[in-house]
């Protein structure tokens, strides 16, 4: 019969999140991990194989809670300009700049792993679409206008962690509207 785990894996993984997101990507250690969440070293090894499959895990799980909060957000805003924007804005709660800078070392990951890459092209297409869908019978709004607005917000993104004054939430609203209004009353580019 086998037996029940003490912890599930769900659980191990936050913490193993929690331990990159706090210390960076290389302080996920199996040594380091027992030590947060109390399972021994060989049964996480037993688990998890190794510190790449670990890793990985980990983040798969983050991409799941991402998937997750994407479609709820999506699900709850209006179908119009405003609800991309709030879509975007929603997706944009990192908190203060040293988190945000901690979250690009995660970010490095993702990018360094062909699976979570992939993963991550998944995202900004189901990104991308929902976006697209809030602006369905809107006049003017270019073709593919959910990827220039994804676009768009990675830029302020970044932009906002170099001068990271007032709330990352407002800056992106902000600007965010002023992008919307240039890309509504602006020609078709020939």
């Amino acid at each position: 019969m086998p037996r029940h785990k003490a912890m599930p894996d769900e659980t191990v993984l936050e913490a193993a999140l929690a331990l990159i997101h706090e210390r960076g990507p290389e302080a996920l250690t199996f040594e380091n991990l027992a030590r947060a969440c109390g399972l021994s070293g060989s049964t996480l090894v037993q688990r998890f194989g190794s510190k790449a499959a670990l890793k990985q895990a980990a983040l798969m799980q983050a991409w799941d809670g991402l998937d997750a909060r994407t479609a709820t957000l999506a699900a709850a805003v209006p179908r119009s300009p405003a609800g991309a924007i709030a879509l975007l804005v929603g997706l944009s709660d990192f908190g203060e700049i040293e988190a945000y800078a901690e979250g690009l070392l995660v970010l490095r990951e993702d990018l360094r792993d062909p699976e979570l890459r992939a993963r991550g092209a998944r995202w900004k297409q189901d990104l991308a679409a929902a976006l697209d869908a809030c602006f369905i019978g809107t006049p003017r709004a270019p073709a593919e206008i959910g990827q220039l607005m994804a676009a768009q917000w990675q830029g302020l993104l970044i932009w906002w962690g170099f001068d990271p004054q007032g709330s990352v939430a407002e800056h992106v609203r902000h600007s965010l509207v002023r992008f919307v209004a240039a890309l509504l009353t602006s020609e078709p580019a020939a």
